[in-house]
């Protein structure tokens, strides 16, 4: 259950687009708070930015549980399945109601998951000194493709770093935002961490230990990320290897603090809400993806926005919205459907 509502956290961030909380950024005293609920624009890292590898991490933690229900015999097969379809629906949420023509993208969220998803079960058949030096040979491997081929301004340039030139050269275009294609190989690190993460929950450890275990990894991961970055900056839009680390203890101390509050002191009334998105997850993304601005129009219609307290009334708004969002899955819930892959 603190797996789901972990996840449910995610997904209320997700298609929160940001709680209407960047209109802070002009009253001041606040700009803290509005800078939170965007990405950084090249370097650093904040909350925002923190989202997708939760997301991504939340996939690796489920692996172990899910993939311990089905026979062997038949786990590359759905695995694989599972990815293709992860695409499939990338691509139909990023083009749906595009009026400059489709295009093929594998930079979303759902299709980074899927490449990192299919890498990161290979990466399982191994045993677990075979997983480790994977890792670190994905993350050496990215850093060395960007350094040996830098862009005009470096080897983290915004452009013409060489994941820019591999899309381009694929794709024939450039994604917005300067996102590059192999950011999955960062991302499927992550993915393994949390399959790592994963296991050790499952295993026969008390619960002391298993949290003491994972509070040990944060700090490493924490360590780890911020001696990296003089060399190998955190750039979230490229996931270099210090981003892919430091992000990593970040995620670790929300899987901390969810297992904690809900399997120790089983405060399972209190996470409810977040439940009840988190067992949804993809239906409430897609939803969120295609129709978030629809729903957000006609409710316009009878909150006007809040108007009467200014640009402060987009956060109320957005607060409406969410809670209509909410219930919808809260309908599904009641009724027992869940929308899976």
């Amino acid at each position: 259950m603190s797996l789901d509502a972990y996840r449910g956290f995610i997904m209320l961030l997700l298609i929160s687009h940001g709680f209407g909380l960047s209109v802070l950024k002009d009253y001041p005293g606040w700009e803290w708070l509005a800078r939170q609920v965007d990405h950084v624009d090249w370097e650093g890292v904040v909350f925002w930015d923190l989202i997708q590898p939760a997301f991504t991490f939340m996939v690796g933690v489920a692996m172990p549980f899910a993939l311990a229900r089905r026979e062997a015999g038949s786990r590359l097969r759905h695995v694989a399945w599972r990815a293709l379809l992860l695409i499939a629906l990338s691509n139909v949420l990023s083009n749906f109601g595009s009026t400059t023509g489709r295009s093929l993208q594998f930079i979303n969220v759902l299709c980074q998951i899927a490449f990192g998803y299919f890498l990161c079960y290979l990466i399982l058949q191994l045993p677990l000194r075979g997983q480790m030096a994977a890792a670190a040979t994905l993350l050496a491997g990215h850093w060395a493709l960007f350094a040996l081929f830098p862009g005009p301004d470096g080897a983290f340039s915004k452009t013409g770093n060489v994941g820019a030139v591999i899309d381009l050269a694929v794709l024939g275009y450039n994604y917005r935002g300067y996102y590059t294609t192999i950011n999955f190989i960062g991302n499927a690190v992550t993915i393994l961490f949390g399959c790592w993460a994963g296991e050790w929950l499952r295993g026969p450890a008390d619960s002391t230990r298993k949290l003491k275990i994972l509070a040990i990894s944060a700090a490493g991961a924490f360590a780890a990320g911020l001696a990296l970055e003089p060399f190998n900056p955190m750039v979230k839009r490229l996931w270099t290897a210090s981003f892919t680390l430091f992000s990593a203890g970040w995620v670790i101390v929300l899987l901390i603090a969810f297992y904690w509050l809900v399997e120790v002191k089983g405060f399972r009334r209190s996470v409810f809400p977040f439940v009840v998105l988190g067992m949804n997850s993809i239906f409430i993304y897609s939803f969120s993806q295609v129709l978030h601005g629809w729903l957000s129009r006609g409710l316009a219609a009878f909150t006007g926005n809040f108007g009467a307290l200014g640009p402060l009334g987009v956060i109320p708004h957005n607060a409406v919205v969410l809670a209509c969002l909410w219930g919808l899955c809260y309908w599904l819930y009641r009724r027992k459907i869940f929308l899976k892959i």
